[in-house]
């Protein structure tokens, strides 16, 4: 289990933004940190109010935004437009080629969202894009699916990744534990958005991650109210 620390992320801060960036990405450039398996990036962002991403194009990705706080303003080429909430994921397939813009959809208040790309298993899809809302009874006291494989014949509610990886979100309180079994030659990232966990003996904080490999249970528990984000990959 490979923890990295809240404060040993890359951070970001422009007029607008404020970011921590766990894999390169843009101008942080890191050749032993390019990605964990098929995830390619996971950003944490906070959008200042009259921030946002203007128009611009992706290829060959699987793009999911998690928002956590407010609200964000997404608009593609593909015609889709609308507001990301909070607990709401967003999933887009760039596929062969899709534009699209994100925005702050408030002028007064933040948006704080997480966004992470995963590798395609298989390329020159169509573009598409799905959303879902997720509440916090939902999440509380188990491991959510919120993305699923494509193919995925399990009938949970969530977007659908073409990649054989799960992102399950999860609220736990104090005491509360849950476990997650990983079949052999699979791994697990983890990303605490809040509160505190104790993984298999190793104590996270919020904004620390771990990458687990190796590993064929985790057990999770929280030693404060929290929240937190755990990825199944191949």
């Amino acid at each position: 289990m490979q923890i990295i620390r809240s404060g040993d992320r890359y951070h970001f801060e422009s007029d607008w933004l404020s970011t921590y960036w766990h894999f390169s990405f843009d101008h942080y450039r890191d050749p032993a940190n390019v990605h964990f398996g098929p995830l390619r990036v996971f950003n944490d962002d906070v959008i200042r109010p009259g921030g946002g991403f203007p128009r611009h194009g992706h290829r060959e990705m699987e793009i999911l935004t998690y928002v956590l706080e407010g609200q964000l303003e997404h608009k593609d080429s593909m015609g889709n437009t609308g507001v990301v909430g909070p607990g709401e994921i967003q999933r887009m397939s760039a596929g062969t080629g899709v534009e699209h813009s994100e925005y702050n959809a408030s002028k007064s208040a933040p948006v704080h969202l997480l966004q992470f790309w995963i590798l395609p298993a298989a390329k020159g899809l169509a573009p598409s894009w799905e959303q879902l809302r997720f509440t916090s009874a939902e999440r509380r006291g188990k491991l959510l699916p919120v993305a699923v494989p494509v193919d995925s014949a399990d009938g949970a509610k969530a977007v659908r990744i073409h990649q054989d990886a799960t992102v399950h979100a999860s609220e736990l309180a104090p005491g509360e534990t849950v476990q997650h079994a990983l079949a052999a030659g699979r791994r697990a990232y983890l990303f605490v958005i809040s509160g505190e966990l104790v993984v298999n003996g190793e104590a996270l904080r919020a904004g620390d991650q771990a990458r687990i490999t190796a590993e064929r249970e985790l057990r999770i528990a929280a030693a404060q109210d929290a929240h937190f984000l755990l990825m199944d990959l191949p």
